[in-house]
């Protein structure tokens, strides 16, 4: 429960302003290179563009409600499922946890005052806007048709707007890396006096792991969409076989960025529930090490993975099984955290508030989609379900169900730390309960058409397959009515006065030593760990200064 102990004085010996309302208008923001601030100004930016991409989703879906088609033409209905992933995948889910979340929490986590590179943050974040900015130009101008993963060979010949938005995607992919050099130099060097590797807590090792990825991988995304862009603008043969390229080399560049683009989206996901079920199990978190390492480990095979999105593309049989078998690999640090996080709920002491309401749901829907993420990581299998809606459903158990479902048990966690308001507790829970009872009324049904045989991508569909079409429909309006519930009662929570304390939910991380939201400098003292990663006592010299 909400303890409000001590809500006044806190105040009162401290009265200096917060970060929200230390400076005036706009320019303050536009100008700033506090983290918090570049946190939250990624969170509107990403929440916009989540509406967006929701507001797509609600269109292929109503379309999809009978055989037929009942809004659009298929053109049409080709550039809204088209526009749903690309906006969705890089203009939310990857930047969501690590670029808001990450960049408000994980400094105060360290204890330190900003990150390593305040001017790059603000840099990252104002490359994220431009980013966006030409990807709804090339919406204006023609928007793309061709699915998110831009394949080729369509994709170098389709007479839209593949370059202008192949160049946004470019862009993006600088913003991600500029934020994983700062997360990382910060990790290393801004961690408070005496903080070692496994003082952290799991967020940070999450976020780190994360940062890793987005260094290492993003760059080869950059080179191919740059070739592609080189193909269609000078007609050089790199991936049309019209002109001597090889549409599969395509396959290869893309998968190797974006299968470890999936644990950029999960692994903060999953860092989040590290930090939600054990708070509220009130208990200490259980196998913190192997949790670490298992983070490291995601991302280290996340690598190595890509090919089990060709397994119909030709590719030799020895590379097929040598896929196969890293895919069920990369399946056991998975089953590491699950299963610590299950213990770590184990005779705990469980408060059911609206984050550890959607940590239990992300447990049950991550749940399954990592379970048949192995069904297809198995050859046979997946070539009788590739390019069906049984991976449209996997996909979304795991994009949805395990990333966003996890932002929104991080949203609920840390909007107290980030405003200093509560939100209506009774009502987060109707809206999770919709959610959750909308998303699988949408996906479940979606397994058994793909298992069925109804192909991914098409506009419409015979008779047969209408039932599961309509309740996989009517869903997904279920879903839409739970974030607009959401919606509501997070903005009117900003009516509410700013009296949040501290820490509100009893936890032990050390973003929950400073205030409720946080001073411009975070902390008015600077603390140090004592016993581990999760106790903390304050430390009386001045934050900033040489210890």
């Amino acid at each position: 429960m909400i303890n409000t102990e001590n809500i006044q004085s806190t105040h009162t010996i401290h009265p200096e302003k917060d970060y929200l309302e230390d400076g005036n208008g706009i320019m303050s923001w536009l100008y700033t290179v506090d983290h918090k601030r570049i946190g939250v100004m990624y969170l509107w930016s990403i929440m916009f563009f989540f509406f967006i991409g929701g507001l797509f989703a609600m269109l292929i879906r109503t379309q999809l409600l009978t055989p037929t088609g009942s809004i659009m033409d298929q053109e049409t209905y080709n550039r809204v499922f088209t526009l749903h992933g690309v906006i969705m995948v890089f203009l939310f889910i990857i930047p969501s946890i690590p670029a808001a979340l990450g960049n408000f929490v994980m400094p105060l986590m360290l204890g330190a005052k900003d990150v390593a590179f305040p001017r790059l943050n603000l840099a990252s974040y104002y490359v994220y806007v431009l980013g966006a900015i030409i990807a709804i130009v090339s919406i204006v101008t023609g928007a793309v048709d061709t699915g998110w993963t831009f394949y080729t060979p369509y994709s170098t010949t389709s007479n839209n707007s593949v370059s202008m938005m192949t160049f946004a995607a470019f862009v993006l992919g600088f913003s991600s890396i500029f934020t994983g050099i700062n997360f990382i130099a910060t990790i290393h060097k801004l961690r408070a006096p005496g903080m070692g590797w496994f003082d952290m807590p799991l967020f940070v090792w999450g976020i780190y792991a994360t940062a890793i990825i987005q260094v290492l991988a993003t760059p080869v995304l950059g080179i191919t969409l740059a070739l592609l862009i080189m193909e269609r603008t000078f007609s050089i043969g790199i991936f049309d076989p019209a002109m001597g390229g090889d549409p599969v080399l395509f396959q290869h560049f893309f998968w190797f960025y974006s299968h470890p683009a999936v644990y950029i989206m999960i692994l903060p996901g999953m860092a989040i529930i590290s930090e939600v079920i054990p708070t509220f199990s009130h208990k200490t978190i259980f196998g913190y090490r192997a949790i670490a390492f298992s983070s490291v480990g995601i991302a280290l095979i996340g690598f190595l993975v890509w090919g089990h999105h060709m397994f119909v593309s030709g590719q030799s049989q020895l590379a097929s099984a040598i896929f196969s078998f890293l895919t069920f690999l990369v399946a056991i640090p998975s089953g590491i955290k699950v299963f610590n996080w299950l213990a770590t709920m184990y005779r705990g002491s469980i408060s059911l508030e609206a984050p550890m309401l959607y940590a239990i749901s992300f447990l049950l829907l991550f749940g399954i989609g990592g379970l048949t993420g192995i069904f297809l990581g198995s050859i046979a299998t997946d070539v009788h379900l590739h390019d069906t809606y049984f991976v449209v459903a996997h996909f979304h158990y795991v994009m949805m169900g395990g990333t966003v479902i996890a932002f929104l048990a991080g949203l609920h966690y840390w909007w107290p730390k980030i405003f200093g308001r509560m939100y209506s507790e009774s009502a987060a829970r109707v809206s999770c309960a919709l959610i959750f009872v909308g998303f699988n009324m949408t996906f479940l049904s979606q397994f058994i058409l793909g298992s069925r045989g109804m192909p991914r991508r098409y506009a419409t569909y015979l008779d047969q397959f209408q039932p599961l079409h309509q309740f996989s429909t009517f869903g997904a309006w279920v879903i839409g009515l739970g974030f607009f519930i959401m919606a509501g009662y997070l903005f009117a929570s900003f009516r509410n006065p700013k009296n949040v304390p501290p820490n509100p939910w009893g936890s032990k991380t050390l973003e929950w030593e400073a205030l409720s939201p946080p001073i411009t400098h975070n902390f008015h003292e600077a603390p140090i760990p004592q016993h581990g990663p999760y106790d903390y006592r304050p430390n009386p010299a001045p934050i900033g200064s040489n210890h």
